[in-house]
């Protein structure tokens, strides 16, 4: 769950989670903050991964380049002095690969969530249930009243699409 993850195990499991999907989730940084240059997308995506993991700058900047020739980014030069930045912002090819991505996205996402707590129940049933702390189990209760929060909200939305 939350938490310090510590094993080498476990780091190997988070990066799998989050090498494939990069590119949606850069798409998402860039997007939410307007325009980023690349260390900032690195600072986010370790905290995405929970500080466990993020992409050596080499991989990163590649798949940016990629994003860019696909007409997905634009990038923007600025200087500071004689130091180069380079920032992207998503162009209007990229905002609708975004949107189409972020609907099948949650959909698949909410299906996962489904699968992932019967599996939770299974293992509990099982007995072969993580001990958790106290600490981490707080900061699990107010990540899912989070979630319950945005499920609601995400529910009055579409009901009211409905009327």
């Amino acid at each position: 769950m939350l938490g310090v993850v510590t094993t080498e195990f476990e780091r190997k499991i988070i990066k799998g989670l989050f090498t494939v999907p990069l590119k949606n989730i850069i798409l998402v940084i860039v997007g939410l903050k307007g325009e980023t240059h690349g260390y900032e997308i690195l600072k986010e995506l370790e905290k995405f991964t929970v500080g466990i993991w993020k992409p050596s700058h080499s991989n990163l900047y590649t798949l940016l380049n990629k994003m860019v020739e696909e007409g997905l980014l634009e990038p923007r030069e600025e200087y500071r002095g004689k130091v180069r930045r380079v920032k992207y912002r998503l162009t209007d090819k990229g905002w609708e690969y975004l949107r189409t991505s972020n609907d099948l996205a949650l959909r698949s996402l909410y299906t996962a969530i489904s699968y992932h707590e019967r599996l939770k129940k299974k293992i509990e049933n099982m007995g072969r249930e993580r001990k958790i702390d106290k600490e981490t189990l707080k900061e699990y209760l107010e990540l899912l009243k989070q979630i319950r929060d945005l499920l609601d909200d995400e529910i009055k939305a579409v009901e009211s699409r409905l009327e």
